[in-house]
């Protein structure tokens, strides 16, 4: 089995869950997914089954979410997981929401919640939080919030929902926490759904039951050519024979960069070229 399979994560579980259901149901261990989602999160979560499990690094980056989120609360999470607390009774104007948005878009630095798997010295960021750790200084990151669109504000109630659109890397819960502190009421998230991430949507995602089968998981392979954005290129017999021994042959068609290598229109490697040659660096045969 090889592609990728547009899984629509449920709340509640994790994404390792989600590959751990899908290893039982094909009995292949090589399954990868990209772009963690939280338990809380759900939405598109792109799975790679088979050898497509090394092609995960090269799919599209940028992703999209619609957030849903309480103001006048904290967490020490960010979102409702954690330990919530009321902060703010006055009631934000819409005016004040859509003038915090129109700062939280572009290129920003963000600094990853403490509930997170980033690394920090060797150890998980959740894994110092939990015995009360948290460090000071947690590098910030560059970040693109390409859009942050309003779908709806509960006045009465302080309830805020949104599409953003943003690059790779973003976390949706810090950026709920600084509208809160941008807004100087708090803001906590409870609600996400990840609409779009490597080149695949919700509308085309595909959700796991306790009757899935092998079957099932195969009629909704996702074929690499049809989600990778890279260029293409069709090897001939004399070229295919080369890529088994993992050599490089000359460059027929001037191909720069990171290359995808094809035998009859199905992806067999990725490999870089230069003005001269290609030089096969994974080999998915």
């Amino acid at each position: 089995m090889f592609g990728f399979i547009n899984i629509n994560k449920q709340s509640g579980i994790s994404s390792h869950k989600v590959i751990s259901i899908l290893r039982k149901i094909t009995g292949i261990k090589q399954i990868g997914h990209a772009g963690t989602l939280d338990p809380l999160a759900s939405g598109v979560l792109p799975v790679a089954i088979g050898k497509a499990s090394k092609l995960i690094d090269y799919l599209e980056e940028d992703k999209a979410y619609q957030v849903g989120m309480y103001l006048g609360k904290i967490s020490d999470t960010y979102d409702t997981e954690g330990t919530v607390t009321n902060t703010n009774y006055r009631k934000i104007e819409l005016e004040e929401i859509q003038s915090v948005l129109n700062k939280l878009r572009g290129t920003i630095k963000q600094i990853p919640p403490a509930y997170s798997a980033v690394h920090y010295n060797g150890k998980r960021l959740y894994e110092l939080a939990r015995i009360g750790k948290i460090p000071e200084d947690i590098p910030s990151r560059e970040i693109n919030i390409y859009q942050n669109e309003l779908i709806s504000f509960d006045y009465d109630n302080q309830i805020l929902e949104l599409n953003i659109e943003c690059s790779k890397g973003t976390y949706i819960r810090t950026i709920v926490n600084d509208i809160g502190q941008e807004l100087n009421c708090g803001a906590v998230m409870f609600k996400l759904i990840r609409t779009k991430s490597a080149g695949m949507d919700l509308d085309g995602s595909y959700t796991l039951t306790d009757k899935t089968t092998t079957e099932d998981i195969e009629s909704h392979l996702i074929e690499p050519l049809s989600v990778l954005k890279i260029n293409t290129y069709e090897i001939n017999e004399y070229e295919y024979n080369k890529l088994l021994n993992g050599n490089q042959f000359k460059n027929r068609r001037n191909l720069k960069d990171t290359i995808l290598l094809t035998k009859d229109n199905k992806v067999v490697a990725i490999a870089t070229g230069n003005d001269k040659i290609i030089q096969p660096r994974k080999v998915l045969l």
